[in-house]
């Protein structure tokens, strides 16, 4: 099978996105954007054994590279329209390819998104690279340098999920529901796409968590060349992960296991009621973990004392 005949099979479903005037199968795609909105723009590689495990089935694989993308589009408050996908293959694996495209479309379904063209081909080791556009009203776009000192440090959701998943899929069968669930929190992430659309206008700056919580507030306080403080009692645990894993363990994974893909973002205390509107309305906990301080630091306490903390996330280039 040629690259032009594995892209007819796999990615050349049927498009009823009127917004795409030319998808999957020419030289480039022609897309008709809303009127008045601007473009967001980013792109995600995704490599076997760097970013997921070769256990992880490939109805996963396809599933998460279009979530985590579509993961940054709504941190910065946008809505995820269109991706293009170049894939990686080591050989061409008919059932593989099944399955991969499956969860891939599975995800764009549930985040309407459209697959609108790409590139395939040949390597040893698997790789997917999105590129992904999202639309935002002007001067509507949530970015990292806009918090401002006391305002309020805010997280979705639950974390250290999807760490400890990766853990469980790497060294465990996942007979429990527990264990099941973690799994899934790291196979499956959430784009919070929707409270990212509802925050425009509330949150001054934000991130998602893909590298840690730690590393990530740090690279949100750092482009508004501020500090911080976490309160690490306050961050939301899931009941899943407190019956698997200690204190200690829960923490770590927390703090820095990354993969999470919440929403991390500063507010004002005079946004509160709102903050909690949106928690409400998208029935999805939002947590105040932390404040922002007039330093360059990032401290921690965990129960009113301070702790010796510090965690720099994921570095692909190390020394």
């Amino acid at each position: 099978m040629d690259e032009f005949e594995l892209i007819r099979r796999f990615f050349s479903k049927d498009n009823n996105d009127a917004s795409v005037v030319l998808g999957v199968g020419d030289d480039g795609a022609i897309i008709s954007p809303s009127p008045g909105h601007n473009l967001v723009v980013s792109t995600d590689t995704l490599i076997e054994n760097v970013h997921f495990p070769d256990c992880l089935p490939p109805e996963d694989i396809g599933y998460r590279c279009v979530a985590v993308n579509v993961s940054d589009i709504a941190a910065m408050g946008a809505r995820a329209r269109w991706i293009t996908l170049a894939l990686t293959l080591p050989d061409v694996d008919e059932k593989w390819l099944q399955k991969f495209s499956e969860g891939l479309y599975h995800a764009a379904q549930k985040y309407d998104v459209s697959l609108i063209g790409g590139d395939t081909t040949s390597a040893q080791q698997i790789a997917l690279t999105i590129s992904i556009t999202g639309e935002v009203l002007p001067h509507q776009a949530i970015t990292r340098s806009q918090a401002s000192r006391d305002e309020l440090i805010f997280v979705t959701g639950s974390l250290g999920d999807a760490a400890a998943g990766l853990d469980l899929l790497i060294n465990s069968s996942g007979s429990s529901e527990a264990e099941k669930f973690l799994m899934q929190r790291f196979s499956r992430p959430t784009a919070r796409s929707e409270i990212g659309q509802a925050l425009c206008g509330v949150a001054t700056a934000a991130i998602d968590i893909s590298d840690g919580l730690y590393a990530d507030t740090k690279k949100l306080l750092l482009s508004s060349e501020l500090g911080g403080h976490l309160y690490v009692d306050r961050l939301p645990i899931s009941m899943q992960l407190k019956q698997i894993y200690n204190q200690e363990q829960r923490l770590k994974f927390a703090l820095s296991g990354g993969d999470d893909y919440e929403l991390l973002f500063t507010a004002p205390a005079i946004k509160l009621d709102e903050i909690l509107k949106i928690s409400h309305i998208y029935n999805i906990p939002i947590t105040e973990i932390g404040v922002v301080r007039n330093h360059s630091k990032l401290n921690c306490s965990l129960n009113d004392k301070l702790i010796n903390y510090d965690d720099n996330g994921y570095l692909h280039f190390n020394g």
